[in-house]
């Protein structure tokens, strides 16, 4: 079982496990999360299957079900983990650092949520998608300096319809 009191503990999610395998979701989710957080990238099915001691096959249903319960999404046709909000596996315009370490957001709401969920300070580094300028964003506690406008042109309702492209 996957201790607690971890900052991305997915037993904090509100209905988090319904129609689920729930241990065994919940400890695949810890790992992918505890991955992203550690070593800055996703652990691969097979390396969850080693590190959880479950045959691969299972991890594979496991991540199928946590994607189709829009926890993580896979990349197209593998059972490779592609994003885990607000982790992204690949590289994205919203780059995240805090001291050494760094990440991926999928967009600039996910890339300050990085520094939120791990509850660390660091900065977010992006470009203006219309003119190409360079834009930071610093995180100092409760505090965010940049300048900037953070604008959605696809509706929070709709993100799910193509979630790899919005």
């Amino acid at each position: 079982m996957a201790p607690t009191g971890y900052p991305l503990d997915p037993r904090a999610t509100p209905g988090y496990g319904a129609g689920m395998s729930e241990t065994l979701d919940r400890d695949v989710r810890l790992a992918v999360m505890r991955g992203f957080v550690d070593d800055e990238r996703p652990p691969s099915p097979d390396e969850l299957a080693g590190s959880l001691g479950v045959p691969q096959i299972e991890i594979e249903g496991s991540l199928r079900r946590l994607a189709d319960a829009h926890v993580l999404v896979l990349a197209p046709g593998t059972p490779y983990v592609w994003m885990a909000n607000p982790f992204s596996a690949i590289p994205t315009p919203f780059r995240v650092a805090a001291g050494e370490r760094r990440w991926w957001g999928n967009c600039i709401w996910d890339a300050l949520g990085i520094l939120a969920a791990i509850g660390v300070d660091g900065h977010v580094s992006t470009a203006c998608p219309d003119c190409g300028e360079a834009l930071e964003v610093e995180v100092e506690g409760a505090t965010i300096r940049g300048d900037g406008i953070v604008h959605y042109a696809i509706p929070a309702a709709r993100w799910w319809d193509d979630i790899g492209s919005t």
